[in-house]
């Protein structure tokens, strides 16, 4: 057995000779360190209240603060080395007279804190494969309840490619980020910009440019921290995130917004809800992440993950598949069409375009479809034929269902449990379905309904897709194929039947945020959802309640008390 080490807050045991993590009883994440103040479990069991303003504030967003100090995450204390550290550049030296972030303000107990009632901000930029997206988070510091409620403040959506797309030009994918960077200056309260902690995590299109060309990789990781570091904010990193990471962060966010790993009740404790974790199905640019909880071990130990919060241990099965991300399905698509078909029969027909084949094939995910020696500056002309038949046949080649070395597989040999319990597709899942639901108007709450809805809109002309869905039409075309893969992906890939497909429930936001591994990438890097349960957490002290009570029952005897006088009055041989 190996020393105990961590990633991030994962931290972890490896067995020799295998891909497991087990997870020791100290779990993820780790308690607050002793002699330091913490957010405690960072839950939205309650209802976030706006954050009062610090007197003299000049900003227009309300002002925040935080109880609590620098946790391992930040500091890089903490026990062990990096276990498979991600690839990741070190912040750059701040430039000369720039101000240097300041942790936060850790208050003796008992002395009075006059940032208590304020709030505190964090940023994520989740750097995907087709684009870059900035959220604002915010929380409450509470006194009392020790506890940060989390919610997204603010996004914004960065113009352009993912950073990846930037292989040939760095200091473009730096730049690509002043806009919204410049609306985070704006977002967050001047006089908090030092003590926000900001993050970079690149997914699986970095991880493919990885792959391809680590020295370009690195380029861009190092123009994105260059520009990251001229902000005022406290900037931690820029990293790669693996497609595990991705997966678990995403089922922990999910799981969080939605209050299904503990929940603040009316009488003032915190309680663990009976209905259980839901699955998480996630669908970006480059690959698909499925995780949901299993009571069974995992055949293949590269496929779990255990974690213990609040106190409960959870065994989490997660898969990602690399090259299964939309955006790489439309390419893989469309080079399989090419060299069977030479036209595409998930385009409509009456849509044609130029494709250039050194776009086409540069992705390692078309590797196989590439042929030996072909011009790569060459263009050919590609026609749609609106064939649902053959589209589904393209589909369902992506999918290898003849071997399995483990009791039972999803695709491509890859061991998986069934699927059990409710789960939440987000990202181009949500899309997809929603497109089909309200631009196209068709009912798709059964695995029967969406595969019919797939081959309606498979059948549908350019001409015809146009008039239903004007507003779309940079994306019009790739519907049918999309929606064609969702429908086999559920199905044939990870084993939905109608029965628990019921359960599945296509969402873009839980709580006002959006679901995603972004915000549980930061609840684990800020330490804020603890191993150890939070035990009794009042909400209002006990005698407020008592008086509360008191006040209500005295209210009610009062009113009841009247009520009988106006009956007994009326009764009365005087009454009229």
């Amino acid at each position: 057995m190996t020393q105990p080490s961590r990633v991030s807050h994962l931290r972890c045991r490896r067995r020799r000779g295998l891909g497991l993590w087990a997870w020791p009883k100290w779990a993820w994440p780790p308690a607050p360190r002793p002699g330091r103040l913490s957010l405690g479990p960072g839950h939205p069991g309650l209802l976030a209240a706006d954050c009062p303003r610090v007197p003299g504030a000049s900003s227009r967003v309300p002002a925040h603060g935080r109880e609590g100090a620098v946790t391992a995450a930040s500091t890089g204390a903490g026990r062990g080395r990096p276990l498979r550290p991600p690839a990741a550049v070190r912040p750059h030296p701040r430039r000369p007279g720039a101000a240097r972030p300041q942790g936060p303000v850790v208050w003796p107990t008992g002395s009075f804190n006059p940032l208590l009632r304020l709030c505190w901000y964090g940023i994520v930029l989740d750097a995907g494969s087709s684009h870059t997206s900035m959220f604002v988070y915010k929380w409450p510091a509470d006194k009392e309840n020790n506890t940060g409620i989390v919610g997204q403040h603010s996004s914004c959506d960065v113009q352009g490619g993912g950073i990846s797309s930037y292989a040939d030009n760095p200091s473009g994918a730096g730049q690509s980020l002043v806009e919204c960077l410049e609306q985070a200056l704006r977002d967050v309260p001047k006089e908090r910009h030092t003590g926000t902690p900001l993050y970079l995590g690149a997914t699986a299109g970095m991880r493919l440019l990885n792959l391809t060309s680590p020295e370009a990789s690195a380029s861009v990781l190092a123009a994105v921290t260059q520009t990251l570091t001229q902000y005022p904010f406290d900037f931690r990193g820029a990293r790669i995130l693996s497609g595990q990471d991705e997966g678990v962060f995403g089922w922990v966010t999910a799981n969080y917004l939605l209050e299904n790993f503990i929940k603040y009740g009316w009488v003032g404790r915190w309680f663990r809800p009976r209905k259980g974790t839901l699955g998480a199905m996630d669908l970006g640019g480059a690959s698909t992440q499925i995780t949901f909880e299993t009571a069974i071990p995992a055949e293949d130990p590269a496929n779990e993950v255990q974690l213990r919060l609040y106190g409960q241990h959870y065994r989490v099965y997660t898969h990602s598949f690399l090259c299964y991300g939309r955006d790489q399905v439309l390419q893989r698509l469309l080079a399989s069409a090419l060299q069977t078909y030479h036209f595409h029969p998930c385009w409509p027909r009456g849509y044609s375009t130029q494709v250039l084949l050194q776009d086409l094939y540069q992705s390692p995910c078309t590797e196989a479809q590439r042929p030996r020696t072909f011009n790569s500056s060459a263009r050919v002309s590609v026609s749609g034929t609106s064939d649902p038949v053959l589209c589904r046949g393209l589909v369902s080649g992506l999918f290898d269902l003849s071997s399995c070395t483990f009791s039972r597989c999803s695709f491509n040999g890859v061991f998986q449990p069934p699927v059990a319990g409710n789960f939440i597709a987000f990202s181009a899942f949500y899309y997809t379905v929603d497109f089909l639901r309200t631009e196209m108007g068709l009912p798709v709450a059964t695995l029967q309904q969406l595969e019919a809805a797939a081959m309606t809109i498979c059948n549908q002309t350019w001409a015809e897709l146009q008039t239903r869905a004007p507003r779309q039409r940079a994306r019009l075309a790739d519907y049918c194929a999309g929606a064609m893969f969702v429908q086999q992906l559920l199905s044939r890939g990870y084993g939905f039947d109608e029965r628990s497909f019921s359960g599945v429930d296509f969402q873009k936001k839980a709580a006002d945020t959006a679901v995603g591994w972004a915000l549980g990438y930061m609840l684990n890097l800020t330490n804020m959802i603890p191993a150890d349960p939070p035990g009794l957490r009042k909400g209002t002290n006990f005698s407020s309640w008592v008086a509360l009570l008191l006040l209500f029952a005295a209210m009610l005897l009062v009113a009841l008390g009247l009520l009988l006088r106006q009956v007994r009055s009326s009764k009365s041989p005087g009454a009229i």
